[in-house]
């Protein structure tokens, strides 16, 4: 890809990652829908309504990733069978409470995260600043996404440190 700039050997690591990520991204998906689905008690209206939000979210991002794999000449896993085999999120039964779906998420989002900063960090071993700014402005998003599920989760202040000051 004269394009880019980078050598091929750099990008393949990068679009690996890029798949790989593209799996997780497609198990937390379904999550997402499965909790949509299931969700029940007195949180169904403002859960229902965010788990929508998350998942229509997180549909854009799995085609965001993939053309970015098409981008750096390289092919997107596109079966359910390569992304089961390879993700390390798994799928979440139906029947949680609405607390315990929120903290299935909020375990996902650590999985995904990790998952963006390696591959962020293979992107500037190949200077792919193209990748590096897509997967940086997702962990940002779903960084702030995380706050906000366990903030909802927890009751006050628990969780919040004192400010810091120099």
């Amino acid at each position: 890809m004269n394009y880019l700039k980078n050598g091929d050997e750099d990008l393949v690591i990068v679009s690996a990652s890029l798949n790989e990520l593209l799996a997780e991204y497609h198990l937390y998906y379904q999550k997402l829908r499965n909790f949509h689905w299931n969700i029940h008690g007195r949180n169904f209206f403002e859960l229902h309504e965010k788990f929508e939000e998350l998942y229509t979210d997180a549909r854009t991002k799995i085609d965001e990733i993939a053309e970015r794999v098409l981008t750096l000449g390289y092919r997107p896993m596109s079966n359910l069978s390569e992304y089961l085999e390879i993700a390390t999120l798994a799928e979440s039964k139906s029947n949680l409470p609405d607390t315990e779906m929120v903290k299935d998420l909020l375990q996902a989002h650590q999985i995904l995260i990790l998952k963006m900063y390696e591959t962020t960090e293979k992107a500037e071993k190949a200077r792919d600043e193209g990748t590096i700014d897509l997967i940086g402005a997702y962990i940002r998003e779903l960084e702030k996404t995380s706050w906000m599920l366990a903030a909802w989760n927890r009751s006050g202040s628990e969780y919040l440190k004192e400010p810091v000051l120099s």
